[in-house]
């Protein structure tokens, strides 16, 4: 007779396995930006993929073992097709395809002796930026709505952290990269190269803008410039002699010169004789009208 093992602890084991081969990963990340959801996903292979397109303003992207997670990216697109086929092309959502993927991965955690070792996000762009949503689904089935970003496979955790750090309303394609790389390039999550190059990135954006079909890959140069614009520009450092002037003592001695100007006369005058005015003396000090603006015209 087979030992006996509790339901409890077979779905315990199933649940540390699978988390095992999901965590050897390297994780990835879908974030908002002002015109549209960018992924990035660490990948130097160029033939296989871990982001891919679903349906028109639909993407995929997975963490885990290859074969399974493009079994269920095959299996999500005909979803998809038959839906929009049966009923109409709007009919297809992410939150649809996303259920989907929540009851197939729950019933083969439950029922097949090994789980799937994978992580998928589902992410639709909308007309509006509220209109975006962004699905993650693990290997059990369980489905959560991630609004703005999400990281998944890998070290998930302290990469969604450092993620939240960078990330922000209204970004713009360079600033959500350069948030997306600098949560990619942590310690934790399992590297020691702090730099990415173009080859071995994967990017893919959902286009707001774009009619129909939205997706779109960002290679090569593009993806060159990216890199370029995330990294931070090297400050430049004044010249060492910009601090002392020829004229550095010229304050001083104007001000010493106007007080000696304007200092009275200490001693009484006579009542039968006027005081002398002396000779003119011109504005007084501080009373010019230059400098205040171009040309001695006040500042708007």
């Amino acid at each position: 007779m087979p030992f006996y093992v509790s339901p409890e602890q077979a779905m315990r084991d199933k649940a540390d396995y699978a988390r095992k081969g999901i965590a050897r990963g390297r994780s990835c990340v879908a974030l908002q930006y002002a015109g549209g959801i960018l992924m990035v996903a660490p990948n130097p292979s160029s033939a296989l993929h871990k982001i891919s397109e679903i349906y028109d303003r639909i993407a995929f992207g997975a963490v885990g073992r290859y074969n399974e997670y493009e079994n269920l990216r095959k299996a999500g697109v005909t979803y998809a097709d038959i839906t929009g086929y049966q009923f109409d092309r709007h009919d297809v959502t992410a939150r649809g395809i996303a259920n989907w993927y929540a009851q197939t991965l729950g019933t083969i955690f439950t029922e097949s002796n090994k789980p799937f070792e994978v992580e998928i996000v589902v992410a639709e762009v909308g007309a509006t930026p509220a209109d975006d949503q962004i699905y993650r689904i693990t290997f059990d089935g369980s489905v959560t709505d991630e609004p703005g970003f999400v990281a998944f496979g890998g070290q998930a955790d302290q990469v969604s952290a450092a993620l939240k750090e960078h990330y922000s309303d209204g970004m713009s394609l360079a600033e959500a990269f350069s948030a997306a790389l600098a949560a990619l390039t942590t310690p934790a999550n399992g590297g020691e190269r702090t730099e990415f190059a173009a080859s071995q990135l994967e990017v893919a954006i959902l286009e707001r803008a774009r009619d129909h079909r939205t997706f779109r890959r960002i290679r090569a140069t593009r993806l060159e410039e990216l890199i370029l614009e995330s990294r931070p520009t090297p400050a430049v450092e004044p010249p060492a002699d910009s601090a002392s002037t020829p004229d550095s003592a010229s304050p001083d001695s104007a001000s010493s010169t106007s007080a000696s100007a304007a200092q009275p006369d200490s001693a009484p005058s006579a009542p039968s004789a006027p005081p002398d005015p002396g000779p003119p003396t011109g504005p007084e000090p501080g009373g010019s009208d230059r400098g205040s603006g171009l040309g001695g015209t006040p500042p708007l």
